[in-house]
Order: C-alpha cells, then sequence, then structure tokens
C-alpha cells in the first residue's frame, strides 16, 4: 500500500480488461438512469482501453484495499495496508481508501470501479466525457476527507486529482478579462490535487504571505474553498471561498471553463462555498493571499470544576468573559466543553504573548483561588513567528510534538500534520452534530440561557464551540466578501459553529479487528442528538456547515445554503441540466436516489 501501489494497479490493468467483465443478463437500465458494472450498458474493454489511451495510461482499475486479505489476516501484506491508515497522508495517496471509513448506518467507504489519475486537465475533460457518454456514476476525490462519504463510490469511475498539486506564487494576479476592473494583487495558483500544507508551504514558510485556508493540513485545497472554507484564523481572514479570484473548472458537456468575478460569474459565485463536486470538476483555483501578523499564538489549558453548581456558574463566566474579551478578530479555534471541564484550546494573531496573557487574566482571576475549580492542565501562552506555523523543519526544532511527520522516506519534507488531527485517520463515525450559534446569544438577557444550555447539552455529549468558524465579531470587509458567496449567511451572524459529535478507529470493510459495537455505537448517536438539542432551544434554525454536518440532515437545502439554495439550483440546472455531477446532499441531488443511480 506504498505510492508505487497505482503504478502496480495500472500494470494489470491491460490483464484485466482483456478478461472482461461479468454482466448479468438484465434488461438495459432506463436511458435516464445510471449503469453498473452488471448492467449491459456497462462499457466494454475496448472502450476502457481507449478512455486509458486519452489519459495517457492514468487509468487504473481498483479493489478493495483489503479484500485479499479478509481470509487471511495474517498476511504480511496487510499488515503494511492497516500500517497505511495511521498516516493521513498516505490514506491520501491511495485512491481506493477515503480519510474516513464510513458512517454508522449511513455509508461505508467502499472504492470506486475504476480511477483516472488525472495529471492535467484534459485528463479530466477525458474523463468527463467517458462518464456522460456512458451514464456512469461519476465520483471526483482531492484530499479525500468528506465525512458523507463524497469522495469514493461502488460501481463509479473516480477523476482523482491528487497528482495536480501544483502552487504558482504571483505577486500581481488579474483574473482573465478582469484587466482594468480589478486590480493586481498578491496571489497564489493551486492545482485541485494539492493539500493546504502544499499551499501553506509556498505562500507562508517560503513566501512570507498568509493565504485563508484549512486547519487540517491534508484536506484538499478545492474540496475546502467549494465548501466554504474555514481554518484557525478565519475570524480575521474570512472564508477560503471569499479568496478565491478565479477557478479553472470542467463542466458537465467536457468544456474547461475560466470563472471569474467577468467571466461565468454564476458559476464562480456558485464555486465559492456551493459545494463540491456539483457543478463541475475545479482543476485550478487562484486565491488572494494576505501580509503576515508579526506573530501567531495559542493558549491551551483544562479547568475542571468540582460541582455541577461550580460547572453551571463557570459556563456562565465563559460565556460572559467571551463577549467582553475574545469577541473580536485577534481569536480563533475551540473550547470544548464536556464532564464538568472547559478544555481551551485557542488561537491568537494580531497580539504578542503578552497581550494575548493579559487578554485572560480577568477569568482566571475568577477562579484561580476558587476551591471550585481544578486546573487539570495548567494555563500556557504560547507564540511563534507567524511565518513558521506550518513550518516543519522549525516545529521539529522548537517545538517537536506537537507537529507530526510523513514518516515514509520519499515523503515532501514539508508534509506534517497537526497531531491532534491523526485522531481523525480513517475514523469510523457514530454521530456528527454542527450548527451556527448566533450573536446575539452573546447579549447579556440572553447569556444565561446560552450557559444553561452548554450545561445541558454537556449531560450528554462533549460540545465544541468553534469561534473561528462563525464570522461574527469578524472585520467587516470579511463579512461582506463572506456574504458575495455561496456558504449559508447564518455564519455570518454566528459567534462560533457548534460541533458535537464522536466515533472510533478506522473500520474499512474487510480490515481485521473491524467489529463495530452497533449498540453502543447508536447510544453514542443518540446521546449526541440529545446534546444537540439542548442548543436548538436557544438557536432554532440553527444553520449547519455542510462539510461538518449530520449525514442524515432532512432540511439540508436551508441548514446548508439557507436563501441562497434557490440561486444555486438554477445554475445548477444551467451548466449541469442533466446532473451528471451528483453529490449526496448536494445542490440538485434531491433528482436522485441516495446512491445517485437512479433518477426519481
Amino acid at each position: 500500500m506504498q505510492r508505487r501501489t497505482l503504478l502496480q494497479l495500472m500494470s494489470t490493468l491491460p490483464l484485466a480488461l482483456s478478461g472482461g467483465l461479468h454482466r448479468a443478463a438484465l434488461a438495459a437500465p432506463a436511458p435516464r438512469n445510471r449503469v453498473r458494472p452488471t448492467d449491459l450498458a456497462w462499457p466494454g474493454p475496448a472502450q476502457w482501453r481507449s478512455l486509458g489511451e486519452q489519459v495517457s495510461g492514468r487509468l487504473a482499475r481498483l479493489q478493495a484495499p483489503f479484500g485479499p486479505f479478509a481470509a487471511s489476516p495474517a498476511d504480511a501484506r496487510c499488515a503494511a495496508a492497516l500500517a497505511t491508515l495511521r498516516n493521513t497522508f498516505t490514506l491520501g495517496d491511495e485512491p481506493a481508501l477515503t480519510q474516513t471509513s464510513g458512517w454508522l448506518d449511513a455509508w461505508t467507504s467502499q472504492p470506486s470501479a475504476y480511477a483516472v489519475a488525472a495529471a492535467r486537465t484534459s485528463d479530466v475533460a477525458a474523463a468527463v466525457n467517458f462518464a456522460r457518454a456512458h451514464r456512469l456514476r461519476l465520483v471526483v476525490k482531492g484530499g479525500g476527507h468528506s465525512y458523507q462519504g463524497t469522495s469514493d463510490a461502488p460501481d463509479s469511475l473516480l477523476v482523482w486529482t491528487r497528482h495536480m498539486n501544483d502552487a504558482q506564487l504571483h505577486d500581481a494576479f488579474v483574473p482573465y478579462g478582469c484587466e482594468g476592473k480589478i486590480a493586481p494583487q498578491p496571489a497564489v495558483s493551486l492545482g485541485a490535487g494539492a493539500m493546504w500544507i502544499d499551499a501553506y508551504d509556498a505562500v507562508t514558510t517560503r513566501g512570507g504571505r498568509y493565504v485563508q485556508g484549512g486547519g487540517c493540513t491534508t484536506v484538499g485545497v478545492a474540496g475546502l474553498v467549494q465548501s466554504g472554507g474555514f481554518s484557525n484564523f478565519s475570524k480575521n481572514y474570512g472564508t477560503a471561498a471569499a479568496g478565491l479570484l478565479e477557478a479553472e473548472v470542467v463542466t458537465a458537456d467536457g468544456q474547461v471553463r475560466i470563472a471569474n468575478a467577468a467571466n461565468h460569474a454564476d458559476l464562480f459565485w456558485a464555486l465559492k462555498g456551493g459545494g463540491g463536486g456539483s457543478f463541475g470538476i475545479v482543476t485550478r483555483l487562484t486565491l488572494r493571499t494576505r501580509g503576515l501578523p508579526e506573530q501567531f499564538g495559542g493558549v491551551f489549558f483544562k479547568l475542571r470544576a468540582t460541582t455541577d453548581g461550580a460547572f453551571r456558574a463557570l459556563l456562565g463566566k465563559l460565556v460572559a468573559f467571551y463577549r467582553d474579551a475574545l469577541f473580536n478578530p485577534h481569536w480563533g479555534e475551540q473550547i470544548g466543553v464536556e464532564a464538568n471541564t472547559l478544555d481551551v484550546n485557542m488561537v491568537f494573531q494580531g497580539l504578542n504573548k503578552e497581550q494575548a496573557a493579559l487578554a485572560w487574566e480577568p477569568f482566571l482571576a475568577a477562579v484561580r483561588n476558587d476551591p471550585a475549580y481544578v486546573f487539570d492542565q495548567a494555563f500556557t501562552c504560547l507564540s511563534i513567528p507567524a511565518r513558521h506555523m506550518w513550518d516543519g523543519a522549525f516545529f521539529r526544532q522548537h517545538a517537536p510534538g506537537f507537529m507530526v511527520d510523513d514518516p515514509r522516506g520519499d515523503a515532501p519534507a514539508h508534509h506534517v500534520l497537526w497531531k491532534g488531527d491523526l485522531d481523525q485517520a480513517g475514523w469510523f463515525i457514530h454521530g456528527y452534530k454542527s450548527g451556527w450559534l448566533p450573536a446575539t446569544l452573546l447579549e447579556a438577557p440572553r447569556q444565561d440561557a446560552l450557559a444553561e444550555a452548554l450545561f445541558r447539552a454537556s449531560r450528554h455529549w462533549r460540545v465544541g464551540l468553534h469561534f473561528n468558524k462563525g464570522l461574527a465579531g469578524a472585520p467587516a470587509a470579511e463579512i461582506a466578501a463572506a456574504r458575495d458567496t455561496a456558504t449559508n449567511p447564518a455564519a455570518c451572524e454566528a459567534f462560533a459553529l457548534a460541533i458535537i459529535a464522536g466515533g472510533e478507529g478506522p473500520r474499512f470493510p474487510g480490515m481485521p479487528d473491524a467489529h463495530i459495537d452497533v449498540g453502543a455505537a447508536r447510544e453514542h448517536a443518540r446521546r449526541i442528538g440529545l446534546a444537540m438539542a439542548e442548543l436548538y432551544r436557544v438557536a432554532p434554525g440553527a444553520g449547519s456547515y455542510v462539510s461538518e454536518s449530520d449525514y442524515f440532515c432532512a432540511d439540508w437545502q436551508q441548514a446548508f445554503w439557507g436563501e441562497n439554495y434557490p440561486r444555486l439550483a438554477r445554475i445548477k440546472r444551467k451548466y449541469d441540466p442533466d446532473g451528471l455531477f451528483f453529490v449526496r446532499h448536494g445542490v440538485g441531488s434531491e433528482a436522485w436516489s441516495d446512491d445517485g443511480f437512479t433518477r426519481l
């Protein structure tokens, strides 16, 4: 399961094609439905061979990674496959694997039938044309981080953009056709398969500037931008979608289009937060870059209340303190509320270490000498030069343990991951809920109600308050820019995104010891739902971030996009009238069955 796996798979392709495919003696499917390998209309060996030639041999037939070892888990190859599950970089480098292994009672990771390992835009166009001509289910994978299972699908053709990962800096970029309309500005152009660590290495570590991207370094650039895009410092820099200047995209007719403010402006708007994989396949993006502050930093501690009453009071103090001291562009990231404990992991920009520590002093003074509160982790305030925020070499020397290297010998030196994100490698979700909490809850008359809702929710499950994923409190210009995207406007009115979720380690089909205690997992999902219900009491109708949301969300159109959905639906019909691009709970997906094969 090393990087050479793809080449090995490709080397066997002629044999796979010459052997043909088993086809059941079934009537041809209805013309408007998609076909499967068991259907007579499924492409034959000669047709697959033709596609392989069009993409210069970058076509592979995929198989389930653990399929060959189900009966022999002691096989050394099985051990090698299991080792890949501990490295999110390796998971992304395998076209048959995904960063999430499944979701209870929802989906499990299953590879596509074939994959085009696209290296250039023409490869993507060839795959789109082939899928349209043969009525195939089409899937797009860049980083492969979709919690919703949209990075793969059985019986489909996968367009895998991982190798389109170049980065090019611009001192004075002007989008095509925008000369005289948009002033030149610093920017970066990124291939659709680039991860955010690739972007940060080029822009920040080597270029000395900032690009608004994702928090987890192995997340794909294209998917995050198309879903909105929040990161550690969104409270100051807005969303990644709002920073998009131009996109190259292959639409359903196989045409390569340049979308920006002057060309295909409606498509350009839809790509800014309308959800990945619904309007076309993005092959290149250009994002604005910004100047760096002098420092980035963080504040970390765990504070436990010794009684329920003390914890109630502590939550009241926290809500008031956040409103007075932290509700501004300087502060981002999260505070976990659980088991009478506050788990604080906040980041800051635009402040030095002393200023950041001083900001917390009123809160600390209120609890420091009170026996009702115990610090399970001491208050710590750290800062580093902003240019080293994603610099693996710097962390190896000065702060080992914060970041984890890709351990493979041929891995680029800049490929590093925040240690805390290792928990997501291949995880299997039991339940996941999110909701934007409106800033009106921070007003004095409503603070007590918010604190009480947090207390009641924490009786059921841990609540994560992701302050950087609500834009209220950000600069007015950044909020205005976010409103000019397809992202749910609720994000602009929220002080935080509440995330309540749980799961367990990798559970890929066929892997050894992949047993799931379904009863216990369903109980976890139930408790997660109860916790979110408590927050809905004070935030009824709260919208949800499309990338971090409930698989079973019933009102997904409203929850993910709010008032923007009708406009998105019109754009979908214009550029993809036959629904070639399908993403479950994506724009236009209500016209299809959950698996994307049957038109309703």
